[in-house]
């Protein structure tokens, strides 16, 4: 039985009456992991725990939600039997099952993939004052690649070892979190950062609301970033979503990947089981639920899983035909 581990305070408090009950009544608690609560992984793990929580009479499951410091976190939460499933980008997955990137040479041979979420996309965000249009245009610039361990440090950090640019030699390297990089930037402390990200996202649309005008800047010269790296791949981001970024083409091409919902091999088949099927059974009220979702199918949700399927999902995928 998956006992939820980590509540944040407040809501744990909520929770101890009606937590004790349910255990009484022999209801399983799963914790969901996300990320902050200003990007899509908050709001799409609440999603997914909406799905389950409506069925919790017939599952005997209970889901929440918890705000994390995103993929990096989520798996080794994990894999120290913290959190019961969360939500990564697919190269987080891939190197975390690998036992390559910060895992080097300490695989997490029990992490599993559920399935597949919304497309991300390395987003870089920089002033108009700053002169940048392209990535070959950050030396001397100060720029934030993300905090340390984070999955924007990872992508950013790979753009530009395969684009020949050096950070700390190049440019100034920042390591601020995703939350505080457009008060940083608006207050002209640095002239671009990096975030990556489903679109729309409130952290953007922070940063290009500001009096400082900034633009998205594209992400094209990437070498053999793909052919060596396959979880990624050209994408768009649409900037009708944007409208006081001053870019002027209505899309901006970059480098994304998927984020995915894993869960360890030690999670039970039938929890892993009723949480993909109500969601890819309710796929079209689950897509509802956040702008980013919005362009899910059942067959875009089996693609990015860089680590095995867990049986429980496994046995969902073969009893609809998704999987042979």
């Amino acid at each position: 039985m998956l006992i939820k581990k980590l509540l944040p305070v407040a809501f744990a408090a909520s929770l101890a009456f009606a937590g004790s009950a349910a255990l009484a009544a022999g209801q399983t608690f799963v914790t969901i992991g996300t990320g902050g609560i200003t990007g899509v992984y908050y709001p799409t793990g609440g999603a997914i725990a909406k799905i389950i929580n409506a069925k919790k009479k017939e599952y005997g499951i209970r889901a929440s939600v918890e705000s994390t410091g995103g993929s990096k976190f989520n798996i080794n939460a994990i894999d120290s039997k913290d959190l019961d499933f969360g939500i990564a980008q697919a190269d987080t997955q891939y190197l975390a099952y690998n036992g390559k990137g910060p895992w080097e040479g300490k695989p997490v041979s029990k992490l599993r993939a559920v399935f597949a979420l919304a497309p991300e996309a390395v987003t870089f965000v920089a002033a108009e004052d700053s002169g940048i249009k392209s990535i070959n245009d950050v030396k001397g610039k100060t720029i934030n690649l993300g905090d340390p361990g984070s999955g924007n440090r990872v992508n950013s950090t790979d753009i530009f070892k395969y684009a020949g640019i050096v950070p700390g030699k190049d440019f100034r390297d920042e390591k601020l979190k995703p939350a505080d990089a457009p008060r940083v930037l608006q207050d002209g402390r640095i002239d671009g950062f990096f975030y990556t990200v489903g679109h729309p996202n409130g952290n953007i649309k922070e940063a290009t609301a500001g009096k400082r005008k900034v633009r998205i800047v594209p992400i094209t010269e990437v070498g053999d970033l793909l052919k060596d790296a396959p979880y990624y791949a050209m994408t768009e981001i649409p900037m009708a979503q944007y409208p006081d970024a001053v870019n002027s083409k209505d899309k901006v091409k970059t480098v994304g990947m998927l984020a995915t919902l894993v869960t360890s091999a030690d999670t039970p088949d039938d929890v892993v089981y009723a949480i993909t099927k109500e969601v890819m059974t309710n796929l079209d009220d689950f897509k509802k639920l956040h702008p980013a979702l919005a362009g899910l199918t059942k067959q875009s949700m089996l693609e990015g899983l860089t680590a095995p399927i867990h049986p429980g999902a496994l046995k969902y995928y073969k009893e609809v035909g998704l999987v042979k």
